[in-house]
């Protein structure tokens, strides 16, 4: 009896992290669209040209719900591993990329600053991919639980540069407001 705590009781720990950060995780991001205006219904974003390769709009969300989700266990699983040597350096770079994810949809869809947001998303894989590899030193399968998040900042990447390319003046670009005849 040399353990201070059961197999059992260890996943239960795991599990207690997962149920309290997925769902901020998903949240935050949820509300960082919603406050950003993001979004198909966007006026000014249904101005602008798309690039072929863009996706149906649905599918962002989605595809961010699946990611954030992914992303929140791997933050349990880095949260539940007390007394790892790096875990203290995981969970800040975690935050300081979570918090430049957050800030990406007002940046773009809010302020209309698509060259910034490029920019922006560039940082935010930077500090991933570096919080990735951080995850990797504490927990193999927390750090595999961010690739598809890494492959995904790298098709917005792209998905946003073609928008810089192909709307030269969308930052200065003005949407007349809806108009409703009675």
């Amino acid at each position: 009896m040399n353990q201070i705590a059961s197999k059992g009781q260890l996943r239960m720990s795991l599990l207690r992290w997962a149920l309290f950060i997925v769902p901020i995780i998903v949240v935050l991001g949820f509300i960082s669209g919603q406050v950003a205006g993001s979004g198909e219904e966007n006026r000014w974003f249904q101005a602008l040209v798309k690039p072929e390769a863009q996706p149906p709009g649905w599918m962002f969300g989605v595809a961010w719900t699946i990611l954030y989700i992914m992303m929140g266990i791997a933050l349990s699983m880095i949260l539940h591993a007390r007394g790892a040597p790096l875990r203290g350096l995981a969970i800040v770079l975690f935050l300081v990329q979570y918090a430049l994810n957050l800030f990406w949809s007002p940046l773009f869809f809010g302020m209309h600053q698509i060259s910034a947001a490029f920019w922006l998303l560039i940082t935010i894989f930077a500090m991933a991919f570096v919080t990735t590899l951080v995850f990797g030193r504490i927990r193999k399968a927390a750090a595999w639980l961010m690739v598809p998040y890494l492959a995904w900042l790298c098709f917005a990447g792209i998905l946003n540069k073609q928008i810089v390319d192909l709307n030269p003046g969308a930052e200065t670009l003005v949407v007349p407001a809806a108009s409703t005849q009675i």
